[in-house]
């Protein structure tokens, strides 16, 4: 149970940053550096907020072996991948095809690469 609570808070957690950082990124960055350039930039420091949120909750719920901390970053991740879904839906319009298809594209990939990281990022963050 501390591993599924600790998923939830590891997604809130991101979804706050990222809901924070995106109006940066689509408003400020990507019409002065691109799309692709403005997700990595995003992603940087939201990877690096992400850091201290996953060495947080690790040792507050007390996740010490490296299953339970694999299991909080595939939580937070199914999660925020259903928000996100969810969220483009309700907002733009997309369905799962089209979301899943925006992955081909360079800024895609990057968001891509940064999910993985969010996901295995648990598994670090106790060393």
């Amino acid at each position: 149970m501390r591993t599924l609570w600790a998923g939830g808070l590891y997604f809130a957690a991101a979804f706050a940053i990222g809901f924070a950082l995106a109006p940066v990124r689509v408003l400020v960055l990507a019409p002065r550096i691109g799309e692709a350039w403005a997700t990595a930039a995003e992603s940087a420091v939201l990877l690096a907020a992400l850091w201290f949120a996953a060495r947080w909750i690790v040792r507050r719920f007390a996740l010490n072996s490296a299953g339970a901390r694999l299991a909080m970053g595939a939580i937070g991740l199914l999660l925020l991948l259903a928000a996100e879904i969810a969220l483009g839906a309700a907002w733009r319009g997309l369905d799962v095809a089209a979301f899943l298809a925006r992955f081909a594209a360079p800024a895609g990939m990057v968001y891509g690469a940064a999910l993985v990281a969010f996901a295995l990022m648990p598994l670090a963050a106790s060393r």
